[in-house]
């Protein structure tokens, strides 16, 4: 697993931003990913804790076995963390680190 700090988001991430950022891990386009992107990536990890300790390549594994609805939620739930970040970042911060000490 890459190295993993804490959310960090500057301005609002729309749905379309996490969406290109799901198929980027999906397709395994690249292995190299924007500041946005990684804060996205990030926030799959504490909306989704089955992928918490996930490689890229695992997560775009996961991504793609998702149905249509499940991957609707998942969009949302990521969605909503990242906002959860502009409003309390320590808090996010706080529970992000803990998460990633024990890896």
């Amino acid at each position: 697993m890459k190295g993993v700090s804490a959310v960090q988001s500057v301005e609002p991430v729309n749905e379309l931003a996490i969406v290109d950022t799901f198929t980027k891990l999906i397709f395994e386009e690249d292995d190299t990913f924007t500041a946005d992107e990684v804060s996205i990536i990030q926030a799959l990890r504490l909306a989704d804790t089955t992928v918490v300790f996930d490689s890229y390549a695992d997560m775009g594994m996961y991504l793609r076995a998702l149905g249509v609805e499940e991957m609707i939620d998942l969009v949302s739930k990521v969605q909503r963390c990242l906002a959860d970040v502009e409003q309390s970042p320590r808090q996010i911060t706080s529970a992000s680190s803990a998460a990633y000490r024990l890896s």
